[in-house]
């Protein structure tokens, strides 16, 4: 059985640059070991390896890839033996190619085989996040969209995946619900209008929200709470002007056609030229390009954590 040492968990947001030795990721990463090793360990490792053997091994990338949580790979390494070694030939946000070598490892052999799998599932659910936000963000280029998540993301995982979005150069939407006001048709169906809830929000809500610690210039400002943004849900032309009327700050344009975004895009341009106009809803790689160029400032795109497959990544024992 392995005894890691004890922490409490911190509900805060990570702090940029992210500190992957807050108490929050020391437990998320205690917490996968203990998952795998249960209480009686590695028993196969156990078995077969002497307690003192020694062992190299290297970190391969399968695919191209964007890694991302290098950090957080060597850390769950170290967490089972403080005595393993961590080369990284990247930086997260580095793109590995596919047969590269991107890590070396060195150390007691049990705790490199044993920490193995822990390590590998963390980077690859990363990587694979920064390697599909990397795709959208070059589908992009010479537009003046900007691709963003949403918080479609894994439970716990939340501030490990919008890192990842990060780092593969896109930007993060809301971190939760205390931080940003983003009114839908469920708010506006029991307050009655969507007018109504735009008033009520602005009203109340400054004296709500809790401000996230600042970001990098790849992410949205820190909200301010006394300049708190008001943004909409809206599905038809009649609800635009209507949160427009309202004084919105800005609108997010829900499963609408590229072609239906150019117009409402026209619309919101020309009643009022301040205002934010974000698109969400089915977007691909396929189309994101085609919303880009209705003229939007964002795309919100919920494949970015939910949907994005793990890198195909392997550890070898040399």
């Amino acid at each position: 059985m392995v005894v890691f040492p004890s922490n409490t968990m911190s509900t805060a947001p990570f702090p940029e640059p992210l500190d992957w030795d807050a108490p929050i990721l020391v437990t998320m990463v205690r917490a996968a070991l203990e998952e795998d090793l249960g209480t009686a360990g590695d028993i196969t490792t156990n078995s077969i390896v002497p307690p003192d053997a020694t062992a190299c091994a290297h970190l391969l990338a399968r695919q191209p890839v964007v890694l991302a949580g290098l950090p957080l790979a060597e850390r769950a390494f170290r967490a089972l033996d403080g005595r393993v070694l961590f080369h990284s030939r990247y930086a997260d946000g580095q793109t590995a190619a596919a047969g590269e070598v991107f890590a070396e490892l060195a150390g007691p052999a049990r705790a490199i085989l044993s920490a193995e799998r822990t390590a590998l599932n963390f980077l690859a659910h990363l990587s694979g996040i920064a390697s599909l936000t990397r795709r959208f963000v070059e589908a992009l280029t010479g537009t003046r969209a900007r691709i963003r998540d949403t918080r479609k993301t894994t439970p716990l995982l939340r501030q490990l995946e919008k890192y990842a979005v990060r780092v593969g150069g896109g930007s993060n939407h809301r971190f939760g619900l205390y931080d940003a006001v983003l009114i839908k048709e469920n708010h506006i169906a029991l307050a009655g209008s969507l007018t109504t809830a735009l008033h009520r929000a602005r009203e109340r809500a400054p004296a709500l929200a809790r401000p996230i610690p600042a970001r990098p210039a790849t992410a949205p400002p820190a909200v301010s709470t006394a300049n708190l943004v008001i943004q909409v849900e809206v599905r038809t032309e009649a609800e635009l002007r209507e949160a427009l009327a309202a004084g919105a700050d800005a609108v997010l344009l829900d499963n609408v056609t590229p072609e239906e975004a150019r117009h409402l895009v026209a619309l919101v341009r020309a009643e009022r030229p301040q205002c934010i106009v974000e698109v969400s809803g089915g977007i691909t790689l396929a189309n994101v390009r085609a919303y880009a160029e209705a003229g939007v400032d964002f795309i919100a795109a919920g494949a970015l954590t939910h949907s994005a497959p793990a890198a195909d990544l392997s550890l070898l024992v040399e």
